[in-house]
């Protein structure tokens, strides 16, 4: 699979320019509306002094990285805000590769196709281990993969796209695993407020100084534009407490800061919040989750339904998950899904669909259509 170019916009350009009617079902974007005080930050910040109009500190704004460090009961030193997840990825790979002896990062199959990516961009060898039947990242699969060669170890929970959920017993394993092997286990969490089993676990809950945890508020507070992200290095007076140092210092020489409005904004929401917001999200969810694995129950495809965030991988009889394919379901159904040729060999024949989008009833309706 060619990792090197970012496949996601190919699908939806097609989608944009097809001669028919299409739901987009490939965009990971939020639908709904961020929290009201996201808002209400935006437009207090417009009348703030000259002096908030400059750069933000490079680690990001304390009064946001002290109510991160609230919310997973660190230490605020640990915590590097970042432009979006995907930066807070980056820093802690390239951490890894440079902090642990090995050239390798190793990552699930299916994986979302930036963390490969990324590996390619940072030139490192990539170990790819299969999920399971259930998309599930096995502990016991990874172990007798990692080795002498391992620098990073990266786990995704709630995963994107199998919508698998690791609990602690799962993570601390993974945590294991990185500590046998001296590597680094990144573990991406941006889907966190999206569980639906319960059962999510923290990395940082471990302990372990092979950790480090990402995350956003991106996908979280529906507002993928903000680029808002951060990073929870290991403790800083501990065996790798340097990583958190060095990737400010290559955030800071990458994009000096990040936005300080929105970071503000993002800091009065973090405050205000209530924790209603977050379940209407996952009840909204939740409903589509149902409607449209009943289509493709109806129509006999295989699929695994999420147990948190909000992405539907199925296989349909007969019908691989490629682009040539992928295309063919937006000229004749009208849905567009990512194909799961984009995300890796384990599930190649599948197709991914986001659930971001009011229009996932007329996309079941249409599927149903097509394959019956």
């Amino acid at each position: 699979m060619d990792y090197e170019t970012p496949q996601f916009y190919r699908v939806m350009q097609y989608a944009a320019h097809a001669d028919r009617d299409v739901v987009e079902m490939v965009s990971g974007s939020p639908d709904w509306d961020p929290p009201e005080s996201v808002r209400e930050g935006l437009s207090d910040y417009a009348d703030a002094d000259a002096a908030d109009f400059q750069y933000a500190p490079s680690r990001g704004l304390r009064g946001l990285r002290e109510q991160i460090a609230a919310r997973h009961s660190v230490d605020s030193d640990r915590i590097v805000v970042t432009n979006g997840a995907g930066e807070a990825n980056h820093l802690a790979m390239t951490g890894g590769l440079d902090r642990f002896d090995g050239d390798e990062i190793l990552l699930a199959d299916p994986v979302y196709p930036y963390y490969a990516g990324r590996a390619n961009f940072l030139d490192a060898e990539t170990m790819f281990v299969p999920v399971d039947a259930e998309g599930r990242l096995d502990p016991d699969a990874v172990r007798p993969a990692a080795s002498d060669r391992t620098a990073v170890i990266v786990v995704n929970s709630p995963n994107n796209p199998t919508g698998a959920v690791y609990d602690a017993d799962t993570m601390r394993e993974f945590a294991a695993v990185a500590e046998e092997t001296d590597a680094l286990l990144v573990a991406d969490e941006v889907y966190d407020q999206f569980d639906y089993s319960g059962r999510f676990s923290s990395a940082l809950e471990i302990g372990s100084p092979n950790v480090v945890a990402t995350n956003a508020f991106s996908k979280s507070m529906a507002i993928t534009g903000f680029r808002v992200g951060y990073a929870v290095f290991p403790p800083t007076d501990g065996p790798t407490g340097g990583l958190a140092e060095r990737a400010t210092t290559r955030h800071m020489l990458t994009n000096v800061s990040g936005s300080r409005p929105a970071q503000y904004a993002v800091e009065q929401a973090m405050a205000t919040t209530e924790p209603a917001y977050y379940e209407a999200a996952r009840d909204r969810l939740r409903s589509r989750i149902e409607s449209f694995c009943g289509a493709l129950d109806a129509v006999g495809a295989t699929y695994t339904r999420p147990e948190g965030g909000f992405y539907v991988l199925a296989r349909f009889p007969e019908f691989r998950g490629t682009f040539d394919n992928a295309e063919r379901l937006i000229d004749e159904a009208g849905v567009a899904g990512m194909p799961g040729a984009a995300f890796g060999e384990a599930r190649a024949d599948w197709i991914r669909f986001s659930l971001t989008t009011p229009r996932v009833d007329t996309a079941a309706d249409r599927l149903a259509d097509y394959f019956e």
